[in-house]
């Protein structure tokens, strides 16, 4: 079997030199790497995962918790994050908390205190001060998405902002009557997601004089079909319809889009819908959205992750770091149908 020393040598460099360049794991010279990179190719040379384990205390593997996996914006944030960490040289556990919520307490009382993971990605979770303190005191560096959580690296979006951007696009155009589908309570656990985009909703609408109405609010649970029909029930009473629609995820204004639709409406003709995420077919559908970028949010989250696995003489306090969103305007908005 071929070892790292055959390598130095036919690269005419010391071992230390193809330890960094094949791991990853500090600096080496874009030369260097190139010749030993090169040899190891020619001597077919792999790195033992566990020699690289016993000898730096890592098991190159890093933990992403995320509460569900059949989500679009999850989904999103998760590749972000493992193409990030691919290209550091890491691997990737991924913990799905869709269940009862037993799946939760084994997660941070075992597997993740087990030594399987070098350091962790908690998307859209607000960790307790009891699992954090578990974490950092084996050593584990923490990076949350989705809002602020005390002591640990955080990247927030500004969900009252976000819905407050959606919402005073459609005023812009002279919308006062505009209808909101909102997520359930089943979805208003960690962040408080739906409640905050509500409240940024309702408060633009107030800051333009118009007193929100509880009966053009709709809760569905962030699906196409969720989204349907709760539009179907808000665009399908006789009187008084609203002329526009803020879902709080796009998936659900595509939803509305299609219900309309069925009920022989033309958007934004008869009804304006924007959305929030600028999910995968937003365009396709010619859909108005906010933009929050999840991959986007999966990559910035492993960039400081590696900061804490590899920290520098001018590494970060813990913090929240805010998030971008960008308001992208297409056909499903214009302005309101006369009457």
């Amino acid at each position: 079997m071929v070892g790292i020393e055959e390598v130095a040598k036919l690269a005419g460099v010391s071992t230390a030199t193809v330890s960094r360049a094949l791991s990853g794991r500090g600096h080496v010279s874009p030369a260097s790497k190139a010749k030993v990179v090169d040899a190891a190719a020619q001597l077919g040379y792999v790195v033992s995962s566990n020699a690289s384990s016993l000898a730096s205390g890592r098991t190159r593997n890093v933990g992403v918790v995320i509460p569900f996996l059949n989500r679009w914006f999850f989904a999103s944030v998760l590749e972000g994050a493992q193409q990030a960490l691919l290209r550091h040289g890491y691997d990737v556990t991924l913990y799905n908390l869709s269940g009862d919520g037993r799946e939760r307490s084994s997660v941070f009382e075992h597997f993740l205190l087990r030594q399987r993971v070098d350091a962790v990605v908690a998307v859209s979770l607000e960790l307790t001060e009891h699992e954090v303190q578990r974490l950092h005191d084996l050593g584990k560096p923490l990076v949350g998405v989705g809002g602020p959580i005390p002591g640990v690296r955080t990247l927030t979006i500004d969900d009252a902002a976000v819905a407050r951007l959606a919402t005073e696009h459609l005023i812009a155009l002279g919308h006062r009557r505009i209808a909101h589908i909102g997520g359930d309570l089943e979805f208003d656990l960690d962040f408080h997601l739906p409640t905050n985009r509500r409240l940024g909703y309702e408060a633009a609408l107030r800051d333009a004089g118009v007193e929100p109405d509880p009966r053009i609010f709709a809760p569905a649970d962030f699906t196409i079909q969720g989204g349907y029909h709760a539009a179907k029930q808000l665009l399908g009473v006789p009187h008084d319809r609203p002329t526009a629609i803020f879902a709080a995820s796009d998936e659900m204004a595509i939803g509305s889009i299609l219900a309309a639709r069925d009920l022989g409406m033309v958007v934004p003709r008869d009804v304006s819908i924007i959305g929030i995420d600028d999910y995968d077919l937003s365009e396709f559908f010619g859909l108005s959205t906010v933009a929050q970028f999840p991959r986007g949010q999966g990559e910035k989250a492993v960039d400081i992750l590696m900061e804490q696995l590899e920290p520098g003489p001018d590494a970060a306090p813990p913090a929240a770091t805010p998030l971008p969103f960008e308001l992208r305007v297409r056909s499903s908005t214009a302005v309101p149908p006369e009457r």
